[in-house]
């Protein structure tokens, strides 16, 4: 069975209460519950939170809250990887054993089915694998970052800075939208970023960080831009 896991704390620092604020019309985590509602590829969706208002707002949406996430695993400190793992043995301890689980973050409302589609199909079909998560590119050249220092402005890659775009190879990043997993891998820790993950890349318009209220202004305006061209095919 398959296992989708939406980390959705109650605090947040720059942007107050962003897992539950209104974007373009609905709660910013109903995307992501959504999406992974009408991707079909899920027995339980479950969102981990430690917040009464959250919890309301998915089970609203259709997701399960079958516990509350405890307070030493809700601070501005635990990563996803522990958060997942509590998630994966609460649900063992209620009986329920997933094969496959899927991390979605609350803060992805650009998320498309096809992607969570793609992202399982890939990691099914090839058992030497443990994850599969989105990434995507950087729109310039990695190799010629700046950093500013003692005053100045120096290259990280000075041996890259004569060579033309089309010649260095290019960079990715993490989309921060969904890691599939076996559940074993994410109860044993194993690391995302490694030669055992598959890369689902996605196009550059489908990813925008939400961690700053300009982010959040100019990610409405992204999906309102997003919604009309799609009207328009």
């Amino acid at each position: 069975m398959n296992l989708a896991v939406i980390p959705a704390r109650g605090g947040s620092k720059r942007i107050p209460g962003k897992n539950s604020k209104m974007f373009c019309g609905k709660p910013l985590i109903a995307y992501s519950i959504e999406a992974a509602k009408h991707s079909g590829l899920f027995d339980k969706i479950i969102v981990s939170t430690d917040s009464d208002q959250i919890a309301q707002i998915a089970q609203d949406y259709g997701a399960e809250i079958p516990f509350l996430r405890p307070g030493d695993l809700s601070d501005d400190f635990t990563g996803t990887g522990p958060v997942v793992r509590h998630a994966i043995k609460e649900m063992l301890a209620r009986g329920t054993n997933p094969r496959y689980t899927c991390c979605i973050y609350a803060t992805a409302p650009f998320i498309q089915v096809s992607s969570l589609q793609e992202g399982f199909e890939r990691l099914t079909s090839n058992r030497l694998k443990h994850f599969a998560f989105s990434v995507t590119s950087f729109p310039f050249p990695i190799q010629r970052a700046l950093k500013m220092q003692n005053g100045g402005v120096f290259p990280f890659y000075p041996q890259d800075i004569p060579k033309r775009s089309q010649d260095l190879e290019e960079g990715y990043h993490d989309a921060g939208q969904f890691y599939w997993g076996t559940s074993e891998a994410f109860l044993e820790g194993i690391p995302t970023f490694s030669e055992t993950s598959i890369p689902i890349v996605l196009p550059r318009h489908l990813v925008q960080d939400i961690d700053t209220l300009e982010d959040w202004v100019r990610a409405e305006l992204m999906y309102k831009a997003f919604i009309q061209f799609n009207k328009g095919e």
